[in-house]
């Protein structure tokens, strides 16, 4: 596959998807009704599917979940000039922040119902910098081992081309989830 029809499929994808989650309530935060009961990866369909809403950062850094399966997560962003650091370069929070989503959202597809988790520990290699002439980049987050009290995962941050930007890990603990 060519850069340019990775890339046209990329956005395609992207548009399906926001198209979903758009006609769903938006961002925010599930109500305990809505995700009672449900596994992480039955959350994270719902969210694509635009029956919960999605979380709010996304929208706030131009990025988008593209799929989950199970022990899979991937997102998808725009690197835009409001992202860029004093260097000319995206900021490396940016980067760390699609990573992290991606990792994150990889191990909540493994949780079962009841189960929560929150990240104890982001490792992020910057292998390359990203720029707003990289029309979008792809976090694809990997579930490693998931436990009953931790999770580990890796994710890779690409170009449609396949250059590899930054990879991560992260570990993650594994809790009884508390009620809101």
């Amino acid at each position: 596959m060519t850069q340019t029809h990775a890339l046209d499929t990329w956005i395609a994808e992207e548009r399906d998807v926001i198209a979903l989650l758009e006609a769903g309530p938006g961002p925010g935060v599930a109500s305990p009704a809505q995700i009672e009961g449900k596994t992480g990866l039955e959350m994270m369909q719902a969210m694509l599917r635009g029956d919960i809403p999605y979380a709010a950062i996304a929208k706030t850094l131009d990025f988008t979940i593209i799929s989950v399966a199970p022990g899979v997560a991937i997102f998808q962003g725009t690197p835009l000039a409001q992202h860029l650091n004093p260097l000319g370069t995206i900021h490396g929070g940016w980067v760390a922040t699609m990573l992290d989503s991606a990792l994150g959202c990889s191990i909540h597809t493994m949780m079962p119902p009841g189960r929560a988790y929150t990240t104890a520990e982001l490792s992020v290699n910057y292998v390359k910098a990203v720029t707003p002439k990289v029309q979008r980049v792809r976090a694809e987050g990997k579930v490693i081992h998931c436990g009953r009290q931790l999770a580990t995962a890796e994710a890779r941050l690409v170009g449609p081309d396949g250059t590899l930007f930054a990879h991560a890990t992260t570990t993650c603990l594994v809790f009884e989830a508390f009620k809101r």
